[in-house]
């Protein structure tokens, strides 16, 4: 990790750059698969998994015999950790609940907002380096709870065209209706475009990397909505005085394993504590099986001296990280000054790895910067919300005349005929039931 003192504000900007690669070929390419897929279906995926996955897949979906064959080798202990996820994963999410409330803006005019569940998902699950089965807990366990009709996984197959165990087992328990062994962009363009053997889908979620990201991005022009950019993954650690420096190593090296294109970031007040944090960084990273993966995202990650708190809160927002470890004296009130971060972990013992896996947040959270306009994955990500409005008789007299008065300003007439016909018709209507009484 390179060490930055002091840097001007005029320099943020260069510092805080992600790693990323030449967009002119990731994007021509990606389009060609999104295009292949589109014109071709499953004889796409089957040419993708040839080239990409190498591996040759004549049926991409899991059967039956798959899912029990894999649930037989989840070891016990390892069920009983995604049982108590899932229960927390569960609460957390049960409880973004909302119930439709009826309000009267003005008399016998009546409007409300109900969330209705997407009716069809697809589920990315990125396996390339390694098989994150997490993340089918993260979306898959909203999806249900939203009531989502079809939720559909596509993840990586390895070598030989088998899906991790333990992806399968928590797709399993989690609700999935259908899971293929389909990855990178030519998935996207699977679940968007839908082929002979996969559904078509209303909305996309999931990380993966760039080419993934990339897709997303793509397909959303053609109709089927994602969930939000989400890239390579970074997490960005504030540390003081009170902070630990093993913890703080600890929590960098947890987002340098995920892979080559991930990025790190340590900010702190003190040199002392960035020197013995990066210290513990090279001491932990000898330790690693993911060592030289680590090592690589190292080199794209920086250690940050500022002068003060309060130019690392603004230099923490300017770089909106995906997530954000507040390793500081006076955590919570700090905590509340930040405004851009997918997930924020107050104080020492709040480490990321709890959030990824189990305290109950969603750890699908936008990246690169994306955080300063859009929230991570919770159950609002699963519904959309249809706002309903009622009037009555006494509704369109009361509000009658504005509209009218505001459709004439815009000199769009059947707008106010909209209303001149219905208070005309309710005046010849009390105008009969005067002459009858």
């Amino acid at each position: 990790m390179k060490t930055i003192r002091y840097p001007k504000k005029s320099a943020w900007n260069n510092i805080l750059t992600r790693p990323a690669i030449d967009t002119k070929f990731l994007e021509k390419t990606v389009a060609n698969i999104l295009e292949d897929v589109k014109k071709h279906g499953d004889a796409a995926l089957k040419h993708c998994a040839r080239h990409f996955d190498k591996v040759e897949l004549d049926d991409f979906l899991v059967s039956e015999q798959e899912f029990a064959d894999a649930e037989q080798r989840v070891s016990a202990e390892l069920k009983k950790a995604i049982a108590l996820a899932k229960a927390n994963i569960e609460k957390f999410h049960r409880a973004q609940k909302e119930e439709p409330e009826v309000i009267e803006t003005t008399n016998g005019v009546f409007c409300w907002r109900k969330s209705v569940a997407i009716e069809r998902v697809g589920l990315y699950v990125p396996a390339g380096t390694a098989p994150l089965f997490s993340t089918v807990l993260m979306l898959a366990i909203p999806a249900k709870l939203a009531g989502c009709k079809e939720i559909v996984i596509c993840s990586p197959p390895d070598r030989d065209g088998k899906i991790n165990d333990v992806t399968l087992y928590a797709a399993k328990v989690c609700g999935a209706t259908k899971v293929f062994k389909i990855g990178g962009a030519q998935a996207v363009g699977a679940l968007a475009f839908g082929t002979e053997t996969v559904p078509r889908v209303d909305k996309i979620f999931g990380p993966g990397n760039q080419f993934v990201t990339e897709a997303k991005q793509q397909v959303s022009k053609f109709g089927t909505a994602i969930d939000m950019p989400a890239g390579p993954s970074e997490v960005a650690v504030f540390a003081d005085e009170t902070a630990i420096p093993a913890f703080a190593a600890a929590d960098l090296l947890s987002q340098a394993e995920h892979g080559i294109d991930s990025q790190v970031l340590l900010v702190s007040t003190s040199e002392k504590v960035i020197e013995e944090t990066l210290v513990e960084v090279e001491k932990q990273l000898e330790t690693l099986p993911r060592q030289a993966i680590a090592a690589k995202a190292l080199e794209n990650s920086k250690a940050v001296l500022l002068e003060n708190t309060e130019e690392a809160i603004a230099f923490l927002n300017e770089y909106a990280a995906e997530h954000l470890i507040l390793a500081v004296e006076n955590a919570d009130r700090i905590a509340d000054e930040i405004v851009n971060a997918g997930s924020v972990f107050i104080g020492n013992y709040s480490c990321e790895s709890a959030g990824d896996y189990a305290s109950g947040t969603n750890h699908t959270l936008p990246t690169n910067a994306a955080a300063k306009a859009f929230s991570g994955v919770s159950l609002d990500s699963f519904v959309k919300k249809i706002t309903f409005q009622k009037l009555t008789a006494d509704g369109i007299v009361n509000l009658g005349r504005a509209v009218e008065c505001m459709a004439e300003a815009e000199g769009l007439q059947a707008h106010k005929n909209a209303i001149t016909v219905r208070l005309k018709a309710l005046a010849e209507k009390g105008k009969e039931e005067m002459g009858r009484g």
